[in-house]
């Protein structure tokens, strides 16, 4: 998979970068056969369009990519990147008056764009390669493409392939390819070790529930990130129709995305101690499932009345986050494909989430839209922490009367989060539509934004 830039030494093509207002400011310093062409093929510097320049022999001499006009910059990313596929075979150089986070966007795109889903099905590769411009750190957009692939990896791979154990073993991969450490507890003994919602919600699978614990570095400030990794959602004994049950291979798009945020964060070995933790399970019906109705208690202690089988994902979180609750942490942060309630709320795009501390909510509003890594900030309403408190029970896993259902899960899940700063992201983890560098399937969210945003939240 060809997410690297070309050999500084190799001889590469223009790929000159236009907008549409600037098309005629290019056309005036173009040779006239250029011109001509251009004018000719009707290339007008509209976003995603690309149009090879030939010399004399017919050989392609360079290309010219648009960006669209100014709503295009602000509707679209990646829009160099759509140009990829479409030029012909060599090493091309971008051309460009980007500087900053616009250049970053695009030489990143040029990577993403070269992202294959290739475990069942070989697909030919891009053949066009760039050559990092001057002025981004191409060693680091590497790093961050290849944590995107790795999400993307995790998230494409259907339950048969990517159950608890595999994704274990995806993390046991990860820590011994940068040094560091896991454990695992697994089955029964989530019992024996007070993980007592995993269990319940994982219990019913073929394939044992499990905690799965990495820990990396050891100075400077601690960062713990936990992942939803329920690798297939059936509802349980409330039991998903056929047609909402289709993508609940990718329930474990939180343990995905911050699998290949903590590759970003080792592989670039920033001055942190990481600590990610994923609750991985698959929630399943059996003569054993966990019933409506049932009430369990938490590693905190706190107990859950169950209104839904399917609304296992805070559950599973809810242990760990208490785990990562009884070590002190600078930040804590949960992902999670959590609730349909944030899809609908804004969409496949968008990463919702939520924070009590305005310093870091601002933080990552910003960084996210630096680095086109979009966000939202959601609010913890206290006034709807009546709404998850049944009465029967100290928390209520599933609120009757479907209104607010991102926030509540929310607020659940703060319950059990402790006294470090905390975060939490309600991700949807999958790409509707095709898009430059972001092909249908699975997609990180919100990783680029944390990363981007960690100095500033971390003192690093």
């Amino acid at each position: 998979m060809p997410l690297r830039f070309a050999p500084a030494d190799e001889t590469a093509l223009p790929l000159h970068v236009v907008d549409t207002q600037g098309l005629d400011r290019w056309l005036d310093r173009a040779e006239p056969a250029h011109r001509a062409w251009v004018r000719a093929n009707g290339f007008t510097g509209a976003a995603d369009t690309v149009l090879v320049l030939p010399g004399p022999d017919g050989a392609p001499v360079g290309a010219i990519v648009g960006l669209g006009g100014a709503n295009d910059a602000r509707r679209r990313r990646f829009t160099v990147a759509a140009a990829r596929a479409n030029l012909p075979e060599g090493t091309w150089e971008l051309h460009t008056d980007m500087t900053g986070p616009a250049l970053d966007e695009a030489a990143l795109g040029w990577l993403l764009a070269g992202y294959r889903f290739e475990r069942y099905a070989k697909s030919a590769p891009p053949k066009a390669m760039l050559r990092a411009p001057d002025g981004v750190d191409a060693a680091r957009l590497e790093t961050i493409a290849k944590g995107e692939a790795l999400t993307r990896d995790l998230i494409n791979t259907p339950a048969s392939d990517m159950g608890p154990a595999a994704l274990e073993q995806a993390a046991r991969d990860l820590a011994a390819a940068h040094g560091a450490a896991v454990s695992v507890t697994t089955g029964d003994a989530l019992l024996t070790d007070n993980f007592p919602m995993i269990h319940a919600v994982g219990r019913a699978a073929a394939d044992a529930p499990r905690l799965i614990d990495m820990i990396w570095g050891d100075a400077g400030p601690t960062l713990t990130l936990v992942g939803k990794g329920v690798c297939f959602d059936t509802g349980g004994l409330n039991l998903k129709p056929g047609a909402s049950m289709a993508l609940m291979k990718k329930d474990m798009g939180g343990a995905a995305t911050v699998l290949g945020l903590a590759h970003m964060i080792m592989a670039q070995n920033l001055p942190l101690r990481l600590r990610v933790l994923i609750p991985a399970v698959e929630n399943a019906v059996a003569a054993n499932s966990f019933r409506p109705g049932d009430i369990l208690t938490a590693r905190n202690g706190l107990t859950v009345e169950i209104n839904n089988t399917d609304a296992e994902g805070r559950l599973v979180l809810a242990d760990a986050l208490a785990l990562a609750a009884e070590t002190p942490s600078d930040l804590t942060i949960s992902m999670a494909t959590l609730t349909g309630a944030a899809r609908v709320a804004v969409g496949p795009d968008l990463a919702p989430y939520y924070c009590d501390d305005d310093g870091i909510a601002d933080a990552l509003f910003h960084a996210g839209t630096q680095v086109r890594d979009p966000l939202w900030r959601m609010p913890f309403w206290d006034p709807y922490e009546t709404m998850i408190e049944p009465g029967i029970a100290d928390l209520d896993n599933a609120p009757s009367g479907g209104f607010a259902g991102s926030i509540t899960a929310a607020l659940f899940l703060r319950r059990f989060a402790g006294s470090a700063p905390y975060a939490h992201f309600d991700i949807y983890g999958w790409n509707p539509t095709p898009a430059p560098a972001r092909p249908k399937g699975g997609v990180g969210m919100g990783a680029r934004a944390i990363l981007q945003a960690l100095p500033g939240m971390l003192n690093l």
